[in-house]
């Protein structure tokens, strides 16, 4: 069993940046594939940014370029860093973490998720 609670969210000004946390607790060895998912009201869930263990993180196209996705091996935390802030990235962020089955066999929405954390870019 694996616990995940986001945190950092906030209000900031388009341009602005917000680095999001992720602490991870549990199982944490099992884990294969660390991801962000962010939801804007009237829209559906996507994934933002994935960190699998040995491998290059992978983004989202609107994203990209613009979001960095890391872990605190030591602190079993995982970061998004989010730079160049736009109103359409106002969204709650969640964490989500899979094992190796989740990863490889299971359906997207799988794994482990945290509660959220919201993100809100305005004037």
């Amino acid at each position: 069993q694996v616990q995940l609670v986001e945190s950092g969210g906030g209000l900031v000004q388009p341009g602005g940046s917000l680095r999001l946390s992720c602490a991870a607790s549990g199982r944490i060895s099992d884990i294969t594939a660390w991801a962000w998912y962010r939801q804007a009201p009237g829209n559906q869930r996507e994934r933002v940014a994935q960190f699998i263990t040995g491998a290059n993180p992978s983004y989202a196209d609107s994203v990209k370029g613009r979001f960095t996705i890391s872990r605190d091996n030591a602190e079993n935390t995982l970061y998004l860093q989010m730079n160049r802030l736009r109103p359409e990235d106002t969204a709650t962020y969640y964490c989500n973490a899979r094992n190796v089955y989740e990863y490889t066999r299971a359906g997207p929405n799988s794994g482990t998720w945290g509660q959220g954390t919201q993100v809100t870019i305005s004037s």
